[in-house]
């Protein structure tokens, strides 16, 4: 008898053990992602892509643009619905507008100006017939528009500075960034 309660015992104590170590039915928890640091922030090279996207765009536009005139950007827009942008398409504008304002061009903040074609949620949206009007009305030299097209492993975005009285683009710039958890939050795909 007093085996038995032995045995009863051992097997209880050795079952408690499996289901501490995670060997019985019971799955264990899923280990949780560290949260990004700021030294993660630092090494992103979202920004950077960008702002070299600019950098290319000024040096092949060479001397076709006057730094002290001022020139607009427009929000990207999807390829597929050109109406149609997201925080991806907002954020690209942002960089590259920041980026030739750091080369001492002049870029006028449109989101302060009235008379552009603007849809909630979606941003300074200029599309070809409107340029014109818009660059006219701001008295822009060139006009910074573009697209992104996302694939499954890529976004590939196209950047032109267009010159708004003929409509002939001065400048383009084409490059892909990697279709990671943070461009596809930037899509609003999560």
């Amino acid at each position: 008898m007093m085996k038995s309660a032995a045995l009863v015992i051992a097997t209880a104590i050795a079952l408690s053990a499996c289901a501490n170590l995670g060997l019985g039915n019971t799955p264990p928890p899923a280990a949780a992602s560290p949260a990004p640091t700021w030294k993660d922030a630092e090494a992103n090279e979202f920004i950077p892509a960008n702002q070299r996207a600019a950098d290319t765009l000024m040096r092949n536009a060479g001397l076709r643009i006057d730094p002290s005139r001022p020139l607009i950007i427009a929000t990207l827009a999807n390829i597929n619905f050109l109406e149609e942008s997201s925080a991806f398409g907002r954020i690209v504008a942002e960089h590259v507008s920041g980026q030739f304002t750091r080369n001492n061009y002049k870029m006028v903040e449109m989101k302060f100006r009235d008379k552009v074609f603007m849809k909630q949620n979606v941003g300074e949206l200029l599309l070809t017939r409107e340029i014109k009007d818009v660059a006219q009305n701001h008295s822009a030299q060139a006009v910074i528009v573009g697209t992104y097209a996302e694939s499954d492993k890529l976004v590939y975005v196209n950047l032109k500075l267009v010159r708004p009285s003929d409509n002939t683009v001065i400048s383009s710039v084409d490059y892909a960034v990697p279709m990671d958890k943070n461009t596809k939050a930037l899509l609003g795909r999560r």
